[in-house]
């Protein structure tokens, strides 16, 4: 059998790791096996473990991964935007839309990710993964709320943060139902008004 160049080697490790994010975000992180990543990515099974030393590996650099694009996503917004308030805008709008919500696998890791990082046991690797990404964003939006009133930018961005996450997942727990777009209406509402109190 020939062997793989070194760039083909990276290229088939980039493209395990671009599917492996895209369908931990559909299926979760126990919905997806090896062999079905590795078939998705066009490889065969066994070349996994010439990649990657286990599946928890890939998880934690696919979870990274999948935030490295929420974050240069929400970059884009605020480079395009006028100012912080339409930026914030922007992010919430796309966030809270029927997109975000019908198409898990490119939607953001937070929604997708939360309730599977919670069940993994403290030493795995996606745990810490998941927590940087979190941060990540959630310094993002602290940037973009700037100073309030009542409360700190950092506390603000916390609880808008949660919002975001708690309205999409329980919009696509709900898919179906009219409440699912009321979650993504009402809370896309509440976080555009509070925008207005920008300081």
């Amino acid at each position: 059998m020939p062997r793989v160049s070194r760039e083909q080697s990276e290229r088939n490790r980039q493209a395990i790791e671009e599917v492996s994010a895209r369908l931990f975000r559909e299926h979760g992180f126990r919905g997806v096996s090896v062999e079905h990543l590795m078939a998705a990515a066009g490889l065969t099974h066994g070349g996994f473990y010439g990649h990657f030393d286990s599946k928890d590996e890939l998880t934690a650099i696919a979870c990274s991964k999948a935030f490295d694009q929420s974050q240069q996503s929400w970059s884009r917004r605020i480079d395009e935007a006028v100012d912080r308030r339409s930026a914030y805008a922007q992010i919430v709008s796309q966030y809270l839309s029927t997109r975000q919500r019908d198409e898990s696998a490119k939607g953001c890791p937070l929604a997708s990710f939360a309730v599977d990082v919670a069940r993994e046991a403290e030493e795995k690797p996606v745990r810490r993964a998941f927590l940087e990404g979190v941060k990540g964003l959630a310094d993002t939006l602290t940037g973009l709320l700037g100073k309030r009133r009542a409360r700190s930018a950092r506390e603000q961005a916390l609880a808008h943060l949660a919002t975001l996450v708690g309205a999409l997942a329980l919009a696509r727990a709900t898919r179906g139902d009219p409440i699912s777009d009321e979650f993504l209406q009402s809370a896309r509402q509440e976080l555009l008004d509070d925008a207005r109190s920008f300081g």
